[in-house]
């Protein structure tokens, strides 16, 4: 029987290990950026998936064969699309800064991402908008929503602390108009991984009929959506390889200015371990998801507030906000509580929902 309280605890694990994953990326030394992300990105998107579904899934091969031909094609495009809007959530950053471009391109990924799969197959209609406890799950995606902005007027507030030379600095290529064209096709593209999980249902019960313990049958749909977002990913690195003339770092490493070189072994540990750690969150969010019952759907609203709520911690951590004014500090407390807020009424209702309240 499902457990929501259960499931938000493990989308709570999943938001901290997506907030984490970057963390030992900090520490690898003269390597660029495309070589330590696509060496990273394959733990993550191949690796780990396929290794964690052969440990934890029954018949795994034997399912993903038995898949129809359109639930594969759909699954791998919606991850090719959400590939698209990661690679593009730094532009986002760039033509709108911090504040603004994290308010639209999350706030559209978390309300697409949340509304769009249960509006498409109908269920919105008939079982969410009617009901008392999916009206609750609805408010807490308004309070998501709410705390999203919050969070982003913190970050223009850490702008505007900024002095002036700084603050041009950091928004010198600031344009509004490019910037919301891409902030919505980051948004709507990022949302594309919950439509692929959602595109998996059949593999899902293929694996359930399989004997796979329930807490782990969308581990299959991982491997099928991760392979698309590999694509665009390892087509992007490839480019950059290329453009750069960066390949022969997988071998070696730039040298420092006294002529030492950074241990290229603990860069392979790094990337590795950043890797595992960002599959962590959808290997925790499918097991969330599980436990979720009907409102499955409000999960992606779950993933988007524990990821933004550590997200926020780590920041504190690393004094990312250190000299702020009391006025971001507040927006960001402030947003901080109405994400934890949203977690909380989420999980009651479809706890209500689950115990069968209307």
């Amino acid at each position: 029987m499902p457990n929501p309280i259960l499931g938000v605890l493990f989308h709570w694990i999943g938001g901290f290990a997506s907030a984490s994953f970057y963390v030992p990326y900090r520490r690898v030394r003269g390597w660029s950026w495309e070589i330590y992300w696509l060496i990273g990105g394959l733990f993550s998107w191949v690796f780990a998936p396929w290794i964690f579904a052969s440990l934890q899934t029954k018949d795994l091969l034997g399912v993903l064969s038995a898949a129809p031909a359109d639930v594969w094609g759909l699954c791998v495009m919606f991850g090719l699309l959400w590939g698209l809007g990661g690679l593009t959530y730094g532009l986002t950053m760039r033509y709108l800064g911090l504040g603004l471009g994290t308010a639209i391109a999350l706030s559209l990924c978390a309300f697409f991402g949340t509304l769009m799969p249960p509006i498409v197959d109908g269920s919105f209609f008939t079982e969410i908008l009617p009901t008392t406890h999916g009206q609750i799950v609805l408010f807490g995606l308004f309070l998501c929503l709410a705390g999203i902005c919050v969070i982003g007027m913190g970050g223009a507030s850490k702008n505007n602390d900024l002095p002036e030379d700084k603050r041009r600095e950091v928004l010198k290529e600031f344009d509004l108009k490019k910037g919301i064209w891409v902030a919505v096709f980051c948004g709507l593209m990022s949302s594309c991984f919950a439509y692929g999980l959602a595109s998996g249902a059949p593999v899902q019960k293929l694996s359930a009929a399989a004997g796979t313990d329930p807490l782990f049958v969308g581990l299959p749909v991982l491997c099928m959506v991760l392979l698309g977002g590999a694509l665009t990913n390892i087509l992007w690195c490839g480019y950059l390889i290329l453009k750069n003339k960066t390949g022969a770092e997988v071998t070696r490493t730039h040298a420092r200015q006294d002529g030492s070189r950074p241990s290229i072994g603990m860069n392979y540990i790094l990337c590795a371990l950043a890797g595992v750690t960002w599959y962590f969150q959808f290997f925790f969010y499918t097991m969330g998801e599980s436990q979720m019952g009907e409102y499955g759907f409000s999960s992606w609203t779950l993933h988007m507030a524990s990821i933004i709520i550590f997200s926020s911690l780590w920041g504190f951590a690393l004094k990312e906000w250190k000299g702020s004014s009391r006025k971001t500090l507040t927006y960001v407390f402030a947003g901080l509580l109405l994400l934890i807020a949203s977690t909380v009424v989420i999980g009651y209702g479809n706890y209500i929902g689950g115990a069968g309240g209307h």
